[in-house]
């Protein structure tokens, strides 16, 4: 099959047919022969006939043949008259045809290198060897083809730098797949080696038996060299393809941060400055909040591309080179700087909102609590007795304690919300260069406005406690005098009435008078003392109640009651001191007369005179200022 220009693909029609066919062996003296028979070319004469053998024996037959038998069949001797002068070309040929008969061939030809059609023992298939030359011509056609392809593909990757465009990626797609050339070779190859090894095998058996033809010996070599320099070339194309599909690979994980990094630093940041305001009422931190968590789901759908890409940068990094790894870190770096600058932003403004949203709801509850303390303040405050103005001024105080809880909570969750909005993350890469956003100063002042605010009302609502506190203060001092009056006006009658039933005794000498008499006095400045206290304390509910614009029932009803006790305690007092003063004379004057050993007149005249004025006094009724007319029970003792 070698050194063969002419294809069977050319004349498989008439190959198929057996109308033209070589079946070339050795000659007795091992040189080369071919045998052809000449009914396979239909020409019109026999001057064409010779020039088609001719140009068959130039372009096909090898030049080592040394002699070339033409068969000629039977009928061919009786009708054709044969003038072939192939002698003649013997030099430029270089080698010998000679025209035989077929049962002449075993002249030159032993039978055992003949094929049945000639006479032959030789086993030979003609349709085996027709498949077998096909697929040899495909395969040698495509794997030369195949290999000029790979080559270029090959050396044009070392003398250029890979194309980026897609045109790139279509010029190293070769016109065959390498796979199936691979495959069909290493099977034309398995064919002829095994047909190589049975034939051997089966040499000796003698000589009828098969032995492969030397066209098969000769395509072995030229399969397994063309294999091994497809091999070669195929693994360098896969070599390129890899290293071309890793640069691809790449330059889509680069274009793929590109567009992450872009998108974060372009609209993504511009999403984050134009959201900074914190909003003044509960309400619209809450509208704030969904809005941010909006951006937030915009944002988790590119970190949810970061996290891909740097699973798929981690997995290049384990097998990529030097250069590779260096632009793959690089570009991890980059990444990851972009994507936690921004998940960092994202966290410090949710951090500000939620700061936010408690700085308004605290101040919501705290202006709450102002308006009630202050409606509380506002309301007039008419309780019954003193009980119910203590729990109402300790109901004050615990409204008051809550709001300077809420404004302390205030306070605190303000500082929160200015010390996250100062701890944001810079979108600069110097910090100290940036200067805070209008609307972030906005913010400021509108939280500082607002504890000032709250500070102001909580202290006019401190002073507006402070008045209701003295005005309720004086109001239960006010019911505390009334009270006090009122027992001082009970302790006063109850001293009367002790001094009118059980103050009778005048005594029963001038001793004991006398510490009677000392006894009433003191009984008098008790009483005294207990209707100044009296007094001092109506005077107090008067001055308390025109402090407080109010009426007292003392006014009304306790001064009076009061002031007549006393004058009715007054009169029987002056009644019982001026009769122990007659009882102390009375016993004086009898006990001198009873000293006396020798008794005066004048002296019983006096002690007579002092004991009718004591009875007289005694016979004499109390008479109050009203015209009331007390008489009580004689107690004298002669």
């Amino acid at each position: 099959m070698s050194n063969v220009t002419m294809e069977a693909t050319t004349i498989l029609p008439v190959l198929k047919k057996k109308l033209a066919f070589l079946s070339g062996k050795t000659h007795r003296d091992k040189t080369r022969l071919h045998v052809t028979r000449m009914a396979a070319l239909h020409c019109r004469d026999i001057e064409e006939l010779r020039v088609m053998m001719l140009l068959l024996f130039q372009n096909v037959i090898p030049a080592e043949v040394s002699l070339v038998c033409v068969v000629k069949p039977d009928e061919f001797w009786d009708k054709k008259v044969t003038h072939f002068c192939f002698w003649k070309e013997k030099d430029r040929l270089g080698f010998e045809v000679i025209l035989v008969s077929a049962n002449k061939l075993t002249r030159y030809i032993e039978p055992c290198q003949l094929t049945d059609d000639f006479g032959g023992s030789l086993d030979y298939d003609h349709n085996d060897w027709l498949n077998k030359r096909l697929v040899f011509e495909k395969f040698t056609k495509e794997s030369t083809s195949l290999l000029d392809e790979l080559s270029i593909i090959n050396d044009s990757d070392k003398s250029s730098s890979v194309d980026k465009d897609k045109s790139a990626d279509c010029a190293l797609l070769p016109s065959f797949d390498p796979e199936t050339v691979l495959q069909t070779g290493h099977e034309l190859l398995s064919e002829l080696q095994q047909r190589r090894f049975n034939g051997s095998e089966g040499g000796g058996a003698g000589q009828g038996a098969w032995c492969p033809m030397e066209e098969e010996l000769l395509a072995q070599p030229q399969v397994m060299k063309l294999l091994d320099s497809l091999r070669e070339q195929y693994t360098r194309y896969q070599e390129l393809c890899r290293q071309r599909n890793k640069r691809t690979q790449l330059d889509e994980i680069h274009t793929k941060v590109m567009q992450v990094v872009t998108w974060l630093q372009g609209p993504g940041s511009e999403l984050l400055k134009t959201h900074q305001a914190i909003g003044d009422s509960i309400r619209a931190a809450q509208a704030l909040q969904q809005k941010h968590e909006e951006i937030e789901s915009q944002h988790s759908e590119w970190f949810a591309v970061y996290v891909e890409l740097n699973q798929q940068i981690a997995a290049l990094l384990s097998g990529g080179e030097e250069e590779e790894v260096t632009e793959l870190k690089a570009l991890q770096q980059q990444l990851s700087d972009v994507c936690y600058r921004q998940a960092a932003h994202l966290e410090s403004r949710q951090n500000v909102l939620q700061a936010a949203q408690a700085f308004h709801s605290t101040t919501q509850e705290l202006s709450q609590q102002l308006d009630g303390l202050l409606g509380m303040l506002c309301a007039d405050v008419a309780p019954a007795d003193g009980a119910s103005i203590q729990q109402n001024l300790k109901l004050l105080e615990e409204k008051l304690q809550t709001v300077e809880a809420g404004l302390s909570s205030l306070r605190q969750k303000g500082g929160l919300v200015l010390e996250q909005m100062c701890s944001q993350p810079s979108w600069s890469l110097e910090p100290e260069t940036e200067s805070p956003t209008g609307e972030q100063q906005d913010n400021v002042q509108h939280i500082q406005a607002v504890m000032e605010e709250m500070q102001l009302r909580k202290q006019r609502c401190e002073d507006m406690v402070d008045v209701r506190r003295l005005k309720m203060l004086q109001m239960v001092q006010l019911f505390k005098c009334e009270e006090d009056a009122l027992q001082a006006v009970e302790w006063l009658s109850e001293l009367l009435d002790a001094l009118l039933k059980t103050h009778i005794r005048l005594g029963d000498d001038s001793q004991e008078t006398r510490t009677m008499l000392d006894k009433h006095r003191k009984f008098v400045d008790v009483a005294q003392s207990t209707y100044d206290y009296g007094r001092q304390l109506l005077q107090a509910t008067v001055v308390l109640c025109q402090s407080l614009r109010c009426t007292t029932r003392s006014s009304g009803e306790t001064l009076p009651r009061l002031n007549r006790v006393w004058k009715q305690f007054s009169v029987s007092a002056e009644e019982r001191q001026q009769r122990l003063e007659l009882a102390l004379n009375f016993h004086t004057a009898a006990e001198r007369v009873f000293q006396q050993e020798c008794v005066e007149a004048e002296s019983l005249d006096e002690v007579d005179s002092s004991g009718k004025t004591l009875l007289d006094r005694l016979t004499m009724p109390i008479i109050f200022p009203d015209g009331y007319t007390y008489t009580d029970k004689l107690c004298f003792f002669t």
